[in-house]
């Protein structure tokens, strides 16, 4: 039997964010492979969490710091864990290696989570991005790229940054974006120009990329598109939606924030416009793809643009100053033959930008080679190696005195 453990970080939530989305797209693969999947995470689960037993995926609670878990994975003895992001590496990829030490491990980037902290701190102080992208966080997130067999990168940018700024061996990297079934979707069946009404945002507000860029457009933004369309809407969907974006809810303004999204699908057909405004980040941005596959031209940032350039160049513009963006915002929502070149096509493009039929084929087949010469694999990787053996006697021994430390209290 073929069994795969994936350590989450949190448990899915696909209506809640590109993250979730992601996740279930991955556990399809192994599932149409034949594997028997258990997802594990010590995250609370919440009421948006997707029903994995639906997919026949088992699910099991786990314990940070806590032996329990070298119990469980001995019992599982997985031929594959696939950990959810590089904490969750770093919290158990010691215990893997020591009591499964030839499952294969698969790390989900999900994104670079030091490229997106050193944007954020960049832009708060205005400062090159080069002053902190090798700070700690690059150093914790590369070394677990290199303790495990394959990273999995969802982005051409970020793996051209591993590759040449940090000199990670190509091998240890596969490319991954988000996949995208053949559409159903075209525009012959999806609302043209005139059926359209408003602009729209849509993010998840734990994620501070998004909340900024709401702030960024109630501040600099909407003020110069609504003076120009005095009648126009904005309407901000997300989930999480705190208390501090709620307040900026103003019908006179047109700024109407609206919540949790039941149906993307939805959302996006009846906006004329989407506006990405995103001021750092990283990785691919969910809901450009989910504009795109609705025929929703849009309007961006190069950081919202990363990695689907050529498509979103082709369904809207890529803008680097707020007059360009309020300027290319209020082109597209009143030009109706502006607007129909970009809407012409889209889910077409991005279908074939992102197709599961080019992507998935590649991805299992690594898999299966990888498999077959895992040892070789590893013996080829010695800084992996080195880093793991510091692992064992560092995080192993700090991770057992915390949980000495939780039985005593």
């Amino acid at each position: 039997m073929k069994r795969m453990l994936i350590i989450g970080y949190v448990w899915p939530e696909p209506r809640s964010s590109a993250a979730g989305s992601r996740m279930l797209q991955l556990i399809r693969i192994f599932k149409a492979e034949g594997y028997t999947i258990t997802f594990a995470s010590s995250c609370a689960k919440t009421d948006n969490a997707y029903p994995l037993e639906t997919l026949g995926v088992s699910q099991e609670t786990i314990v940070l710091n806590d032996s329990s878990f070298d119990t469980f994975i001995k019992v599982l003895q997985p031929n594959i864990v696939m950990f959810d992001r590089f904490m969750m590496e770093e919290q158990y990829g010691w215990r893997v290696a020591a009591h499964c030490p030839n499952a294969l491990r698969v790390l989900d980037t999900e994104d670079l989570h030091f490229l997106r902290k050193a944007r954020q701190q960049a832009f708060k102080t205005n400062a090159p991005i080069a002053t902190y992208l090798k700070g700690d966080l690059a150093k914790r997130e590369i070394a677990s790229i290199y303790r495990s067999d394959i990273s999995l990168i969802i982005s051409t940018y970020e793996m051209h940054l591993l590759k040449n700024q940090f000199h990670v061996p190509s091998s240890l990297l596969h490319y991954l974006p988000f996949l995208i079934e053949e559409s159903h979707l075209t525009t012959q069946t999806l609302p043209a120009f005139e059926a359209r009404q408003y602009f729209v945002f849509i993010g998840n507000f734990m994620h501070a990329p998004n909340y900024d860029a709401v702030m960024y457009l109630k501040q600099d933004l909407w003020p110069g598109i609504r003076q120009k369309l005095p009648k126009a809407q904005l309407h901000i969907y997300g989930a999480y939606t705190p208390q501090k974006v709620q307040q900026l809810h103003n019908t006179k303004e047109g700024f109407l924030t609206k919540g949790f999204a039941e149906d993307v699908h939805t959302v996006m057909q009846q906006a004329k416009v989407c506006l990405v405004p995103v001021r750092y980040g990283a990785g691919l941005k969910g809901k450009l793809v989910d504009a795109m596959l609705n025929g929703t031209p849009v309007v961006t940032t190069a950081v919202g643009a990363e990695g689907l350039i050529q498509p979103v160049t082709a369904s809207g513009t890529i803008t680097e100053t707020p007059e360009a963006f309020i300027e290319a915002a209020v082109a597209l929502y009143t030009d109706i033959s502006h607007w129909n070149t970009k809407h012409l096509g889209m889910p077409e493009t991005i279908t074939a930008y992102l197709n599961v039929n080019q992507h998935v084929p590649i991805f299992n087949n690594l898999i299966r080679e990888t498999l077959k010469h895992l040892q070789e694999k590893r013996d080829a990787n010695f800084t992996g190696a080195m880093l793991m053996h510091h692992t064992l006697q560092s995080t192993k021994y700090l991770s057992k005195w915390i949980e000495a430390k939780n039985k005593v209290v």
